[in-house]
């Protein structure tokens, strides 16, 4: 496109695009697929007169449905095809500890299982599992994570890997263009490694430094986002990479109630999760940027 015809040649454009459920492949508009004000508001109109709910997806967005739910005196099943709630994130013990405590908290908690079908019956939506289980609830809500939106930026002939690339000021391969937000891959030097976030603080940060960079403020993106979450009496906040499949070295101070647990790869933090444990998240983003090895004896009693 010659430069009258480029619309980019006179203004810069920022893309603040998010994600979109990874649908399943049933139950079309029977399934609320929890990441709008809209979805929360026909939960919400679904809760006044049901009285069971399921929920698909045992992650950050189904565990804290689940426990909403079960907090505002619904009957609740969970249904995943994980072994225990979070364990994607949590090390095995801590993601069965949660598990269990669901389950005293009266939600019924079906892991290792797949919906494979929904059907409707009158007002009830019944759905039918690999176990050969049928679930009659009033409403279901899934929380099985988003496909990041690259449709426009492809269209546009931007580059596209997980997410739509970014560099650190921000800029897409078009220098007139920007992501922030879900669907920007970006570059972060703690970690040394490109990576996308979905979570709010992420998008905040990140949204606010694109709109500076575009009025002509330039400065990098080098922060490293957190994510936070409770469940019932139980709350958390991560920073960096969380990944139950990275060693791990758990620094209980009372077990499975409070205490950091460090993520680690070659005998470096790439991780922290502060289980009830707060206003830490910054000395846990300073431990993750340090560039020497570590003990596990330097982490005994370093956050908490």
């Amino acid at each position: 496109m010659d430069d009258k015809g480029d619309v980019f040649t006179y203004q810069k454009l920022l893309l603040a695009t998010g994600g979109k459920p990874r649908r399943l492949p049933f139950g079309d508009d029977r399934i609320i697929y929890f990441r709008t004000l809209s979805d929360y508001r026909q939960l919400h109109a679904l809760t006044e007169t049901g009285r069971r709910f399921a929920v698909i997806g045992g992650g950050f967005i189904g565990s804290e449905i689940a426990a909403a739910l079960a907090m505002n005196g619904k009957e609740v099943v969970m249904i995943f095809p994980g072994k225990a709630i979070g364990d994607r994130i949590f090390p095995p013990p801590l993601a069965q500890f949660v598990s269990d405590f669901y389950t005293q908290k009266g939600v019924e908690v079906l892991a290792g299982e797949e919906i494979i079908d929904l059907e409707t019956r009158g007002n009830q939506r019944i759905l039918k599992t690999n176990a050969h289980r049928e679930i009659e609830v009033d409403g279901v809500v899934a929380g099985v994570g988003i496909e990041p939106n690259t449709e426009l930026a492809q269209s546009i002939r931007l580059k596209v890997e997980n997410g739509i690339v970014v560099d650190e000021f921000l800029r897409t391969s078009h220098p007139d263009i920007y992501a922030a937000g879900d669907v920007a891959s970006f570059y972060n030097p703690a970690l040394a490694k490109r990576i996308r976030v979905e979570h709010e603080n992420n998008a905040n940060v990140m949204g606010r430094l694109a709109g500076r960079n575009m009025a002509g403020k330039p400065e990098p993106y080098h922060h490293l986002p957190f994510f936070y979450s409770d469940l019932f009496d139980l709350g958390y906040e991560a920073v960096g990479e969380v990944d139950s499949r990275l060693e791990t070295f758990i620094d209980w101070k009372r077990l499975n109630e409070e205490g950091v647990i460090y993520y680690l790869q070659n005998n470096r933090v790439r991780g922290v999760l502060l289980w009830n444990v707060w206003e830490q998240v910054e000395a846990a983003r300073q431990l993750i940027a340090e560039p020497d090895p570590v003990t596990l004896k330097d982490l005994q009693g370093r956050l908490r």
